[in-house]
């Protein structure tokens, strides 16, 4: 079973960064939706920081010497593109010496309201053994982010996969859970939502993070 992290499910200052990614008046300034995405980012980090593995090193100080537990490997951080950028860099600010990973992917929408996943472009170092961390702000269908983790593990299949989203749906979440291939994997967000509306969007959601961060795009 896929393990789920829920960091908004306990009262922090977390939550306060995703009440403003919703908020329709903090979304006006989209350079704070940037940062706010990216402070999520990096408490996301921070958490999943506590559950790799560490090697003691001494260190060197001028005035003397000190055993500290430095973590033993970077991991590989994937995103999204566009949407999952401000979410990547926030890990990439505290994995500061990981390799990275950019998937090109999108919703082709059809006239009858339907869509298909498209997927343009990958960019991958190897990931065999290592801890591969998949960033993508909004989690509702699951469906794009089960083709992308597909994608990723035809460079190796990694030792332990955590998949970050600042807002999942509850239909996200089992899809993943019925549907990953490997089960070596956690899922981490910051808030569950319960429904989707009839051309999958979450809600009450947020609205489009892509067009949020860095402004509308014509519609395909």
């Amino acid at each position: 079973m896929v393990t789920v992290k829920n960091l908004g499910a306990t009262n922090s200052l977390f939550n306060q960064y995703i009440a403003e990614i919703r908020s329709v008046d903090d979304q006006k300034d989209s350079m704070r939706f940037r940062r706010n995405m990216e402070r999520i980012g990096e408490i996301f980090a921070y958490e999943i920081s506590k559950t790799m593995s560490y090697n003691t090193k001494n260190i060197t100080t001028p005035l003397g010497e000190l055993p500290m537990d430095l973590l033993q490997n970077q991991p590989v951080l994937a995103t999204i593109l566009r949407a999952g950028l401000p979410l990547h860099q926030g890990l990439l600010n505290y994995f500061d010496k990981a390799e990275n990973a950019f998937v090109s992917a999108y919703r082709k929408h059809h006239r009858d309201g339907s869509f298909e996943i498209q997927m343009d472009y990958i960019s991958s170092p190897d990931i065999k053994n290592k801890t591969l961390i998949i960033t993508d702000p909004m989690l509702a269908t699951g469906s794009s982010m089960l083709i992308v983790y597909k994608e990723l593990i035809a460079n190796g299949t990694p030792k332990h996969t955590h998949i970050v989203s600042a807002i999942a749906s509850v239909q996200g979440i089992d899809f993943l859970q019925k549907h990953l291939p490997n089960k070596k994997c956690t899922l981490w967000v910051g808030a569950i939502d319960q429904e989707l509306t009839a051309k999958s969007y979450i809600v009450p959601g947020l609205g489009d993070a892509g067009d949020l961060a860095y402004g509308s795009k014509t519609q395909e």
